[in-house]
């Protein structure tokens, strides 16, 4: 059909029968019949009101967007990759029920354009509302969103880059692929960056950087033993926001924390073209993940939005209704609890129905099994940034029947200033990233003083932050490393943060990360700190994987990865946020030790979680600091002792595990409880021993007696009864 421009719809005269035939052939179920206008050369009727975004029907294309403050709407039809639209189609306010706007235009495909919006409405910038006619709106529902298809390439002409929307077909064939429901407690968690995994040459994959590069990575990941995956932000976001050039490097928004797009997968992850099919790849990432039993976590940003404070851009919610979805200071302003210039208000009932709509949207599209929720905090606070007891935002997710079986993870703090790790609103759903863990057991591993007391707390299941009996043991996410920080390697690589190559002058990132350089700071050549650090990522591990709780821990950490000393490498879209895979062979050592405790962890669910009582009458939890019921912990203790006891599901054999850490810089000496009915303390892990799959750790263990051994300087050893 041919383009044309025209301001004033016109009535088409129509039959009974052409009505009925029209309003029933659709293809989606609700048509009503209607008489049709012709709109500057189509054929157009009522939408679909209940279903927001952009969806195919057999003879065209219904679009629906809502405002509650606009005083009129226009869709904007663009032919591939055109500036300007070819058509603007006003929408009759005869078309608008209560704030929703709902068209369907006939006889269009959806190959053959993109797709936008024009609002108008009240100007009054004090008070927040900022509608202007002539700004460019990215519908918020878009599935798939056009542009960005090239990482770092992304057509713009100055300011006057817009977002453009395309319809996308749902055709995936998930076959009997739905949610694993892995128990919280049970999962290992690998956290990971999209492009960074496979970007590099080394990583040796065909399409590097992409959803398939991740792909053709699975066989590794199922070698290691790893049963989750949560992957940092891949909705659409624009790498491009403050791209910069410092000392002849080009930075981007790497990380991806500035969401476009909230139901659009990121277009520059997609190895290949999939013009109106986008997502088609991560969901085959996802569905192969989930048949080699993976699940799959999305690392979402509901905190803030790409739009940024007064001076970013307007493209979405600024023009839809600024005043709703942002928090706003009392002279229209934005607030900043993020960090990155605004901040969602996301306990406005629209705003909250709109988040629900996006996490349903992911579960039953994408088959997700979780979400980790970035600076959560930001999503208890009221429109006027003030901390909720009882956030109504959390609890519909708590308690929304699509999302019952959803992983609900939360980084309980936001740059605001509030800490909520132990304290989230949880109604017993939501889990939290224990920063406490975190920062508690680097201070134990490097040989603080005073430290031993937190450790055994934070190792045995924080029960001072999470009840056993109210909260069991999936309410705890158990980390030492995250995107955030140090990678594993260089928590024992470097004293300070290397962020010189952000452009920042070394200010930005964390000055509290806990690390030691082991007594030089970075590489080095000398063998003895070298083997040092290497014991302390393996005693780091035996830690997290022997913790009660889930465990999760970075990409790359079992083969010594580093980011050399760079602790915030949100804009570095080299080898410093790259996985370098030649390191694998390197440290291959390391990488064999993470499997094995991965599967040691697996092997004992004790470890995991309370089971049934042991047969022996020991207690599921006891501590031994050197000798055996030994619980005391002063400033200079630096050896802890703990023994987990009792029986897997259907076993009617005890299982007994001791782990001991020894971060003193000195052997010292451990005596062991007695054991009864013959079973014997047989070592399994001595990280001071070079780890082979067939080692004889037992054998290689300085014993004096049967239950008294030799725990050397920084040193992890682990023991089973049997």
């Amino acid at each position: 059909m041919k383009w044309r421009i025209n301001t004033k719809p016109e009535k088409v005269n129509i039959n009974n029968s052409d009505k009925k035939q029209l309003g029933e052939s659709d293809g989606l179920q609700g048509a009503i019949l209607c008489p049709l206008q012709e709109i500057n050369g189509y054929l157009v009727r009522p939408g679909f009101y209940r279903m927001k975004g952009a969806f195919e029907t057999k003879n065209g294309v219904s679009f629906t967007v809502s405002s509650h403050g606009a005083t009129s709407a226009e869709l904007l039809l663009y032919e591939p990759h055109g500036k300007e639209p070819k058509v603007v189609i006003p929408i009759p306010e005869s078309y608008r029920i209560g704030d929703t706007y709902s068209i369907l235009v006939y006889d269009i495909k959806i190959q053959d354009f993109e797709y936008a919006y024009r609002f108008d409405g009240p100007n009054k910038p004090e008070k927040g509302i900022s509608f202007n006619k002539e700004n460019v709106i990215l519908d918020p529902y878009a599935r798939a969103v056009t542009g960005q298809r090239h990482w770092g390439e992304r057509p713009k002409d100055g300011k006057d880059f817009e977002y453009h929307a395309r319809v996308v077909k749902s055709e995936f064939d998930w076959g009997e692929v739905g949610q694993l429901n892995i128990p919280i407690e049970d999962l290992v968690i690998y956290e990971t960056h999209v492009r960074g995994y496979t970007k590099d040459n080394s990583s040796k994959v065909d399409a590097k950087g992409t959803f398939q590069g991740l792909r053709e990575k699975i066989p590794y990941l199922k070698d290691l033993g790893i049963n989750a995956v949560e992957l940092m932000p891949i909705f659409e976001f624009d790498e491009m926001e403050s791209a910069r050039v410092v000392d002849g490097v080009q930075l981007y928004n790497y990380w991806g924390y500035n969401t476009v797009s909230f139901f659009a997968p990121n277009t520059g992850y997609a190895s290949s073209e999939e013009h109106n099919f986008e997502g088609k790849e991560l969901k085959r990432l996802i569905y192969d993940l989930k048949k080699n039993g993976i699940e799959v976590i999305l690392d979402v940003v509901f905190n803030h939005t790409a739009e940024g404070n007064e001076a970013g851009p307007c493209f979405s919610f600024k023009g839809i209704d600024n005043n709703i979805y942002y928090m706003l200071t009392p002279d229209g302003k934005y607030y900043n609890f993020s960090g990155c210039g605004n901040v969602m208000n996301c306990n406005h009932p629209i705003v909250r129905n709109f988040i629900l709509d996006c996490l349903r949207h992911w579960v039953t599209e994408y088959r997700v099994d979780g979400f980790r929720f970035d600076l959560a905090s930001i999503l208890g606070r009221d429109q006027n940034g003030a901390p909720m007891a009882n956030p109504p935002i959390l609890e519909t997710l708590a308690f929304d029947s699509a999302l019952s079986k959803t992983k609900l993870i939360a980084e309980a703090w936001d740059a605001g200033g509030l800490y909520q790790v132990g304290s989230f609103p949880s109604w017993n759903r939501w889990a939290e990233w224990n920063g406490k863990y975190r920062d508690d057991m680097r201070g134990f591993l490097k040989g603080d003083n005073g430290a031993a007391g937190a450790a055994i707390t934070r190792i045995t299941g924080s029960g001072d932050l999470y009840s056993p009996e109210g909260r069991g043991h999936g309410a705890s996410i158990n980390f030492i490393t995250c995107h955030d920080g140090f990678t594993m390697y260089d928590l024992y690589s470097y004293n300070e943060k290397h962020n010189e190559m952000n452009g920042w002058d070394n200010t930005d990132g964390d000055n509290n990360g806990r690390s030691w350089n082991c007594g030089h700071e970075g590489e080095t050549d000398d063998p003895v700190i070298n083997n040092l650090r290497r014991r302390l990522v393996k005693n780091a591990f035996a830690a997290l994987l022997c913790s009660r709780g889930a465990a999760m821990f970075f990409a790359g950490d079992e083969f010594c990865n580093t980011q050399y000393g760079n602790n915030n490498a949100y804009c570095q879209d080299n080898i410093i946020s790259w996985l370098d895979w030649n390191r694998l062979e390197e440290y291959k050592e390391v990488h064999d030790f993470v499997r094995y405790m991965i599967q040691f962890r697996k092997d004992h669910p004790i470890l995991r979680k309370q089971t049934k009582g042991a047969v022996c009458q020991l207690p599921p939890i006891s501590v031994h600091n050197g000798y055996p019921y030994n619980s005391v912990t002063e400033y200079n203790t630096h050896m802890i002792g703990i023994m987990f006891a009792g029986r897997n599901a259907d076993d009617t054999n005890d299982d007994l595990v001791f782990y001991c850490m020894n971060s003193y810089w000195e052997p010292l000496t451990l005596q062991l409880p007695s054991l009864t009915n013959g079973m014997e303390w047989k070592v399994k892990v001595n990280t001071n021993c070079e780890y082979k799959d067939d080692a004889d750790f037992d054998y290689m263990t300085e014993k004096f007696g049967p239950n008294t051994i030799r725990v050397p300087a920084r040193t992890t050893i682990i023991f089973v009864a049997e």
